[in-house]
């Protein structure tokens, strides 16, 4: 169980090569594919019949009607218990109070008296929201799906969760009792990547959508794959992910559970702890077994410690675990260090960021306020999180006066005849005569 990388002793080698040194998750998503791709045509072609058969199929629920009515929404609300209620609806506020600050403001530059440019900030009409149910029903990612759109200003929010037998063929209650508190009455029984081609093709009572978001297995991710371009995707998210940097003053007992805790997501999830510290490393790994044995997931969580997407990279110091984690680039890196918030200033790749001892990555997960949909597989090296402005497009309007247009009309014909578009210059030189 998280077997060693001993990195000490020698000059740590380029970014490229120490990626490829590190343990990290393998998924295949064109391995899939060959699957997703029949299944998607099927629904594009016979819509919400074919919709109804695949869920027969995989998901065992034979829906007449995968729209969720709002009498189950609103009973799924009433029902739900208090604490997670309580859960929920402070997990909302703190989420909205962070994001509310994301919303982009239109800027206008005047380039030139009479030359301006302004770049306005719009959301996308319409989104689909795909919430997993599989080996967990991830309410909390209603929460941080739904809250950016809704800031950002979309103005039609539909929602996609698994049916669960258990559940008269209805998504997770806690899911859509999460729908319920953010006013959100358009909701779809309906998993996998036959969710993804509702949402881009349409299919019964669900119109088409102009982007989808939301994590999901890698049928999920394959049919996100498929239509993107038809449609606008977040990202092409893997398993779930942690990495944390620890000195010596870290707590065993905190870093253990910290791996753990991500391990119980998935079986492919990959933790990873860097660390300059064998002592900590050899605490961690003596209060591991103990710690899974005590918790529900147990088997889960030892085949992902056991994978080889986990491990402990032992460094000769901070400034070179820094380096590592930089090349990991964590969806969740935590930073449990001595003068912990310096060192976390000094990552340059990482999804989420969390800062000491009290801010684990659980945290996040819920109710810290950032949001929990973060890139994947070492993608944070060039891509970011769900926010407001996943949801928002950038439009520039261009406006020139007669003379500004005319002042630089020069310079137009110049780099026109040095493209040879000849036409380009035209459009401009026919204004100057007429």
């Amino acid at each position: 169980m998280l077997a060693r990388i001993d990195l000490r002793g020698s000059a740590l080698p380029g970014v490229r090569e120490l990626a490829g040194l590190l343990p990290r998750a393998a998924t295949d998503i064109d391995s899939v594919l060959a699957t997703v791709r029949p299944l998607c045509e099927d629904v594009r072609v016979r819509g919400a019949q074919a919709v109804r058969e695949i869920t027969a199929r995989l998901d065992g629920v034979d829906l007449e009607d995968f729209a969720v009515p709002q009498e189950a929404i609103d009973a799924a609300l009433a029902g739900i218990d208090p604490a997670v209620r309580a859960a929920l609806e402070e997990a909302i506020a703190r989420v909205r109070r962070v994001h509310a600050d994301q919303r982009r403001t239109d800027v206008t530059t005047e380039v030139v008296p009479g030359g301006t440019v302004t770049e306005r900030w719009l959301p996308v009409r319409r989104v689909g929201l795909y919430v997993p149910g599989g080996l967990a029903p991830l309410l909390s990612s209603v929460v941080m799906n739904v809250i950016p759109a809704q800031i950002a200003g979309v103005e039609s929010i539909a929602v996609a969760s698994p049916p669960q037998r258990d559940h008269g063929g209805l998504p997770d209650p806690g899911v859509l009792a999460a729908c319920a508190l953010l006013g959100v009455s358009e909701v779809y029984a309906v998993g996998g990547a036959q969710a993804i081609a509702v949402f881009g093709y349409g299919a019964g009572s669900c119109e088409p959508v102009d982007m989808v978001t939301g994590p999901g297995n890698v049928y999920v991710t394959a049919a996100k794959r498929l239509l993107r371009g038809l449609i606008g995707i977040d990202s092409e998210a893997g398993p779930t992910e942690v990495a944390i940097l620890a000195d010596e003053t870290a707590d065993p007992v905190h870093v253990a559970a910290d791996l753990i805790s991500q391990a119980e997501h998935d079986p492919l999830a990959g933790a990873v702890l860097v660390t300059d510290s064998e002592a900590l490393a050899d605490a961690v790994l003596d209060l591991v077994p103990a710690q899974v044995a005590a918790t529900k997931h147990s088997d889960r969580i030892t085949t992902a410690l056991d994978g080889s997407q986990s491990g402990i990279v032992l460094v000769d110091d901070v400034d070179a675990g820094l380096r590592v984690v930089d090349a990991y680039a964590a969806e969740h890196l935590e930073i449990q260090t001595r003068d912990a918030r310096e060192v976390a200033m000094r990552v340059r790749n990482a999804g989420a960021v969390f800062v000491g001892a009290w801010s684990p990555v659980s945290l996040g997960d819920y109710i810290a306020g950032s949001n929990h949909v973060l890139p994947t597989g070492g993608c944070a090296r060039h891509s970011s999180g769900l926010s407001v402005q996943s949801f928002l497009r950038g439009i520039h309007l261009v406006e020139y006066d007669e003379q500004a247009l005319a002042d630089v009309a020069g310079h137009v014909d110049a780099l026109a005849g040095a493209e040879d578009l000849p036409a380009h210059a035209a459009a401009v030189r026919v204004r100057q005569r007429s």
